[in-house]
């Protein structure tokens, strides 16, 4: 099979994305391709791609579109490194390249959250991604979340497809029941 390369998959993943009127026929569509790039030559991952940060998880931006309607990014966690309870305003494809990424979910307890305060969360389920693994999410509406690598595992690096431009997320504090959009810092490579 020919390999399939970063530029291909960006290509398509533009196409799909401009024709599909539901997030979750976007994932359904982009899995299948996000598994063959997961799965083939990896050389797209350059050096630069693979920044760490001995603070926090490090994001380090492979493709960003002009129009804002895609980015993709590699992830690096290293041992006990934890986004903070967020969503994303947008559907998401993830796949495993190292490691394995855990993912916490909350949910609303009052139905859809309208506001910045007086948000109820409630803890879901919690999901163990594998090398290799896939996972998917689209907003319903919010999708909230916490991932990252707890310090008892060695490093995870995660490649993460957007239908935006992720450069923000509502961050939540669920023991006040409040949310507020933050900027998302990336590395340019």
């Amino acid at each position: 099979m020919k390999n399939y390369a970063l530029d291909e998959f960006i290509a398509d993943c533009r196409r799909i994305s401009a024709h599909c009127a539901e997030p979750a026929d976007c994932v359904l569509a982009i899995l299948p391709l996000m598994e063959r790039l997961l799965l083939g030559d990896r050389s797209f991952i350059r050096p630069e791609h693979l920044v760490s940060n001995s603070d926090h998880y490090s994001r380090n931006a492979i493709y960003i579109s002009p129009d804002g309607n895609l980015s993709l990014f590699v992830l690096v966690w290293l041992p006990g490194q934890w986004t903070p309870v967020h969503d994303h305003g947008s559907w998401g494809v993830v796949g495993v390249l190292q490691g394995m990424l855990e993912e916490r979910s909350f949910m609303a307890v009052d139905g859809a959250i309208l506001a910045d305060d007086g948000i109820r969360l409630r803890r879901g389920g919690v999901f163990v991604l594998p090398e290799k693994s896939l996972s998917s999410f689209v907003p319903n509406p919010d999708h909230i979340h916490m991932t990252g690598v707890p310090d008892t595992r060695p490093r995870a690096v995660t490649l993460h497809l957007y239908g935006r431009n992720m450069d923000s997320f509502h961050v939540y504090d669920v023991e006040r029941g409040t949310r507020c959009l933050m900027d998302v810092p990336h590395h340019v490579a």
